[in-house]
């Protein structure tokens, strides 16, 4: 498939999405988020990833929604754009493989919700991550739902109702990022991370995340339930008998995927 606002790579196991609308610091307007959302879907699909990255061209991860797209729009047009800009937020989620954000720069508005939204996220020392809609009237009420899953109520809360630029440390030290490392050292840092997940059984990655997800807004009990009967059938998969089996002869697993 054939992108403008985004570009695809595959490097062995490892699909990546790198947001390339440099000149406008990779802001989303409808063609980046209609792409973003069909590579997503593409490497879902394609059976040789088992990892996906997304990260950023240029000198920003992402900036946020571009403005110039907001006038003259009717209710239902305005509820038809919001939903474009923020499908890619339900579709990581959704996905089975696991999701890397690789930030630097700045992660703006759309943009903190994409690593918020990424199961995992490593970020370049020096990136400013903000919720920054308030400051012009507005309210990132959509990336504020996967960062209430990152964040404590109190620090969400912070970021979306004051606006202010979080720094790459802080977002570890809040646990909204799982790594900070030197700007030099993230395409490093992020592939050594996408590298050892892929090496993983991708069978039962994929059916973690999915009972990880599944089971967040559950009851405990019936948390509890839900996970046991996918770890049953996670048990009854060839990856799991080959898993156990490598463990106890001592020699690396050879995956077979099902």
């Amino acid at each position: 498939m054939s992108y403008q606002s985004v570009i695809v790579e595959r490097k062995d196991h490892v699909g990546i999405i790198i947001l390339n609308r440099p000149d406008q610091f990779n802001t989303f307007n409808r063609a980046l988020a209609q792409e973003m959302c069909k590579a997503l879907i593409e490497l879902e699909m394609d059976k040789a990833v088992r990892v996906v990255v997304v990260k950023g061209a240029g000198k920003a991860f992402c900036t946020g929604i571009d403005v110039s797209e907001f006038f003259g729009k009717t209710l239902q047009e305005y509820r038809e754009w919001i939903a474009l800009m923020e499908r890619m937020i339900h579709v990581i989620a959704s996905m089975k493989k696991p999701v890397i954000a690789s930030a630097h720069g700045y992660a703006v508005a759309n943009g903190a919700g994409i690593i918020a939204a990424c199961d995992l996220a490593v970020v370049a020392e020096g990136t400013k991550i903000g919720a920054t809609a308030i400051n012009v009237g507005l309210f990132c009420m959509g990336p504020a739902v996967p960062m209430s899953r990152s964040l404590s109520r109190k620090r969400c809360l912070e970021m979306v109702m004051t606006g202010d630029m979080v720094d790459a440390a802080d977002a570890e030290r809040w646990g909204m990022v799982n790594k900070v490392v030197p700007l030099e050292k993230l395409e490093e840092e992020t592939m050594a991370l996408a590298d050892k997940l892929a090496g993983k059984s991708p069978l039962a990655l994929q059916m973690g995340k999915e009972a990880y997800y599944g089971m967040a807004d559950l009851e405990y009990g019936k948390a509890l339930a839900y996970t046991n009967e996918l770890f049953a059938a996670l048990c009854m998969t060839e990856d799991a008998k080959e898993g156990v089996e490598a463990f106890l002869q001592k020699r690396k697993p050879q995956w077979k995927e099902k």
